[in-house]
């Protein structure tokens, strides 16, 4: 037998045992695999592939300057640093967490469960003074009526004690949604990939912590044991003592018995296959670039810089978005004010792609000195905070209003007429 057929051999025979000692009845409903693991958020973070692109995509996202406008009747924005809500997002949105690890935390829990709440804590102005996470597994939602808003949430204290908060005072980050409640959960979705993943994990550390064989064989014995009792005592008492500190040591068999033992077949060869599909697999999930979690089999100097842009587009911009409504709608609560995520730092580009850009923004007017410097994080000159004006380039209009330029002789034709002083 193969290694995936031994595999599922073995998890049919613990599914079969329904005894009251049994794993079965103590397994949530609903978080098994077919491959037989139990799969939830804590148990598929054992999985490398799966640290691996919830850590990139939280701490990207954490990196990101995150940037407050207060938008004008006409349209025109400008930054406003001295809104209540510029210091919980830039440095501390509570009494226990810099703004770093609260956005790597919240976003974290969006990635792998789907969802992420904060307690909104106000004071006696009411202006929103902590932002504090809560843990998405503590939660659940209590229908209050029949309108699909009609709810509240209900929170699992650490202590056992539990609370109820309206919807005005949990900020409810979701990923997406089935109801526009809840948002579905991606471990609960990958739930047979990542359960994979986590068979042949657990199968290889089984194989190596054997001596790199495989585990099992067949004793042929030319008679046969007087009971199926007899069977089993023989069949313990051979495993006790070559298991454990036991291993490796010659066994002796009596009564003609002969060992033999499981050779690797080609078919078990494709363990380490199944493995790296599995990492391509999970980052398909997770809609990060292969490469970026450390699988470069098909990383090539030519599209890994288009991997890691695409990055930046379909999978931290989305999440992005989220943050952003849902800031602007449930907690500034303002029309005028406007949250942005700032992707600049992941677009910048080489030193000669940054330069070309400042450049040719410069030439032609849309950039000036001065905000070249600064996106260069170069303090400001006296004098570069005019645009340039290209010399030989004008709108139609001022075009039209410009003098003619004079005429060139024409050959053989009367001379030019000249300006008259007088």
């Amino acid at each position: 037998m193969s290694w995936l057929q031994r595999l599922a051999a073995r998890f049919r025979a613990s599914d079969e045992d329904r005894s009251p000692y049994s794993d079965f009845w103590f397994t949530p409903v609903g978080m098994r695999s077919a491959a037989g693991t139990r799969v939830t958020a804590d148990h598929a973070m054992r999985l490398s592939a799966v640290y691996a692109a919830v850590r990139l995509i939280a701490e990207t996202f954490a990196t990101l300057p995150v940037n407050i406008y207060r938008v004008a009747a006409d349209g025109e924005r400008s930054q406003a640093r001295d809104h209540w809500l510029f210091p919980l997002l830039t440095r501390r949105p509570n009494r226990y967490q810099n703004a770093f690890e609260w956005r790597e935390m919240l976003q974290g829990h969006l990635t792998l469960r789907g969802n992420a709440y904060c307690e909104i804590v106000d004071d006696a102005k009411g202006q929103v003074t902590d932002l504090i996470p809560l843990h998405p597994d503590r939660i659940k939602i209590e229908m209050t009526g029949n309108d699909p808003g009609d709810y509240r949430y209900v929170v699992t204290n650490r202590d056992g004690t539990i609370d109820r908060f309206n919807r005005g005072s949990i900020w409810h980050l979701r990923g997406l949604s089935a109801d526009g409640i809840m948002g579905l959960s991606p471990i609960a979705m990958a739930r047979e990939s990542i359960g994979l993943g986590l068979a042949a994990q657990e199968y290889g550390g089984r194989f190596f912590a054997n001596d790199a064989t495989p585990s099992g064989g067949w004793i042929e014995y030319p008679h046969k044991f007087p009971d199926a009792a007899a069977r089993q005592t023989f069949r313990e008492s051979f495993q006790k003592f070559q298991g454990g500190k036991n291993r490796g040591k010659v066994s002796v068999l009596e009564m003609g018995m002969k060992y033999h033992e499981v050779g690797v077949n080609n078919k078990d060869s494709q363990f380490l296959e199944t493995r790296k599909f599995q990492v391509t697999d999970i980052a398909r999930w997770f809609r990060v670039p292969p490469h970026m979690i450390a699988d470069l089999d098909r990383a090539t100097f030519s599209n890994i810089e288009q991997q890691s842009l695409e990055f930046v587009k379909y999978c931290l911009t989305p999440w992005a978005e989220r943050w952003e409504a849902s800031l602007e709608a449930e907690i500034a609560d303002d029309d005028a004010i406007e949250v942005e995520v700032d992707f600049d730092n992941l677009l910048r580009g080489d030193s000669a792609a940054r330069s070309a850009y400042y450049s040719s923004g410069i030439l032609n007017g849309w950039l000036t000195r001065n905000e070249a410097r600064a996106a260069e994080n170069l303090p400001p000159l006296e004098g570069l905070d005019e645009p340039l004006r290209p010399l030989n380039m004008a709108t139609e209009e001022d075009a039209e209003r410009l003098p003619a330029a004079p005429s060139a002789p024409q050959p053989n034709g009367p001379p030019a007429p000249q300006p008259n002083d007088d």
